[in-house]
């Protein structure tokens, strides 16, 4: 998504429960030797999705209804832990575009905004309502309505809460600092001439 605004995110959600879901519960450590960060997707909340033999545990990620969800629902305090970049790139590898949550780690929410990944904040009783609807109907679409702050699913809308700055940030396709720096290539060029860099 990088250089394009976003204002609305639509799709099928899971619920991954857990108040206090870690960076490396997201992408163990063992996994951050990979080349690229493609790699990342299948691993994601690996340990807990299979065994040490890699038998499948049969994780709420991967039961059949939820096949191709992109937005990922959990509670308090999603992403805490160490800082690594991996946990979010490793979300977006898998297909995850947005998260809601009661809260989320300063960290890894900066991580997710600079990758376009929404994190949204659902005060718990309406992420309840919210998580028994897809209970309901897993096939329901659920649209993030980032310009509005509010999530609508099944005709019910519910508020939503995000720090302004990000909001902006995603509304003005200003979320990307590599994008930013790319577009102002020749700027950067010119001030280099004009500054004597060879």
């Amino acid at each position: 998504m990088s250089g394009e605004a976003i204002s609305k995110i639509a799709g099928t959600a899971v619920y991954v429960p857990g108040n206090d879901i870690d960076t490396d519960r997201i992408i163990p450590a063992r996994f951050l030797k990979c080349v690229t960060f493609d790699e990342l997707g299948p691993a994601l909340f690996y340990d807990v999705r299979f065994d040490a033999e890699g038998k499948s545990k049969h994780h709420v990620l991967d039961k059949t209804e939820h096949k191709g969800a992109s937005i990922l629902i959990s509670d308090n305090n999603f992403g805490c832990g160490s800082s690594r970049e991996h946990a979010p790139q490793a979300l977006q590898k898998f297909g995850f575009n947005a998260v809601i949550a009661e809260s989320f780690a300063e960290i890894f929410h900066g991580n997710c905004a600079t990758l376009g990944i929404p994190c949204v904040v659902m005060e718990d009783a309406a992420r309840k309502e919210l998580i028994a609807l897809m209970a309901s109907d897993p096939a329901a679409e659920i649209i993030i309505d980032v310009e509005g702050l509010q999530v609508i699913c099944a005709n019910n809308v519910f508020k939503v809460s995000m720090k302004e700055s990000v909001r902006q940030a995603f509304l003005s396709a200003s979320f990307d600092p590599l994008d930013i720096l790319l577009k102002a290539k020749s700027a950067i060029g010119d001030t280099a001439a004009r500054l004597g860099y060879a």
